[in-house]
């Protein structure tokens, strides 16, 4: 339980750690930033690592002279376009032989069939859709190349959705993180983004309740 606590902690607390990083190895934070948004789109197992909420801080760390702006929207950016075009030729290669399997490891079949649910909704812009949507984040890219997305078709919408998603999260860090109220409740304001990410996707799983129990009252 301690160790979930302390788990928990780092995230909710990523602006006082961060800093800390900074202080204690310099630019090879902007490895570990890039790293971390790299892995949660570009591996479909990792859905867990911050992704919104982490970015927010750089922006807000960004306002307060601790990170460089312009450095860290970059790097973010092609983190998490090339962890999509991971994601995808790793769905294009894996995904079929995966998806035959009941239990595989690493991978929750749920998330993955919510995620080609989600995707065959809304087609392509899915891949933007999604950047805003956690699990179906790491999962949509994955999806696309099991599918057979056109390649191209699918690099057009991942920059557009890479950098929009980094872009309206950094800046609005950037410009908020560092109002007062903001600040002084910076924990609570975390645990609203994280929230605020959360609902479309628990929007979406409430319609799947209420369609699948429309469904057996047609049948009785």
């Amino acid at each position: 339980m301690e160790i979930i606590i302390q788990f928990f902690d780092f995230f909710v607390h990523l602006d006082t750690y961060i800093a800390g990083i900074v202080k204690e190895f310099g630019a090879l934070t902007y490895l570990l930033l890039f790293g971390i948004i790299f892995l949660e789109t570009g591996v479909f197992f990792a859905p867990f690592l911050p992704g919104d909420s982490l970015i927010f801080v750089v922006g807000a760390l960004a306002a307060s002279g601790v990170l460089d702006l312009w450095i860290s929207l970059f790097l973010l950016m092609i983190a998490a376009i090339l962890g999509d075009t991971v994601n995808y030729h790793i769905g294009k290669f894996l995904g079929p032989k995966i998806f035959k399997k009941k239990n595989v490891k690493f991978l929750n079949r749920k998330h993955l069939e919510k995620a080609q649910a989600f995707y065959e909704k809304h087609g392509g812009k899915t891949i933007i859709l999604a950047r805003f949507i956690p699990i179906i984040r790491t999962f949509a890219p994955f999806v696309a190349g099991m599918g057979n997305m056109p390649y191209v078709k699918f690099l057009l919408y991942n920059v557009v959705g890479g950098v929009t998603w980094v872009a309206v999260c950094i800046f609005s860090g950037y410009f908020f993180g560092n109002i007062p109220i903001v600040k002084d409740n910076f924990a609570i304001v975390i645990i609203a983004i994280v929230a605020i990410s959360i609902l479309p996707g628990f929007i979406m799983w409430i319609k799947s309740k209420a369609g699948g129990k429309n469904e057996r009252s047609k049948v009785y």
